[in-house]
């Protein structure tokens, strides 16, 4: 049987905490480039490729769902 799971979460003020970190991002983005080369990536490489693009899927709804109700600020870059 579905259940629902509510889970409250502190969101910061300024929406650039909710984007993967610059290295954290760099990293990924090696991962995809080697793939987009047509270079094999490792099993290893693979599962880190798949959690860092997971990752950064949650950060983009959570910042995209706090957008919608108002709940954070966003600052002009």
């Amino acid at each position: 049987m579905p259940q629902t799971v509510a889970i409250q979460v502190k969101m910061p003020d300024d929406l650039v905490e909710l984007r993967l970190p610059p290295g954290v991002n760099a990293r990924l983005q090696e991962l995809l480039d080697k793939q987009d080369s047509g270079k094999r990536l490792s099993a290893a490489e693979r599962l880190e490729a798949e959690g860092l693009v997971n990752l950064a899927e949650f950060l983009t709804l959570l910042r995209l769902r706090s957008e919608r109700l108002g709940n954070v600020r966003t600052k002009q870059r």
